[in-house]
């Protein structure tokens, strides 16, 4: 395989943090996480017990479901 090939198994879905999420939407803090308990928002995917990420393409579907 060529050095700079990448697979594609591991191409594709980028992950956001919360002050990434944060910037692009217009919810506070714990607006968002009350969201995300409740299933208004998607839920995270636990890096660590103090890290958690979602899927870019959530947030992205999200944004959509706002607009409309």
């Amino acid at each position: 395989m060529h050095p700079q090939a990448t697979p594609r198994s591991i191409q594709g879905e980028r992950y956001l943090r919360e002050p990434a999420i944060l910037e692009i939407l217009p919810f506070g803090r714990s607006s968002w996480w009350r969201g995300v308990k409740e299933g208004r928002y998607p839920a995270g995917i636990k890096l660590s017990p103090r890290v958690t990420v979602w899927r870019a393409s959530d947030i992205d579907a999200l944004i959509q479901s706002l607009t409309k």
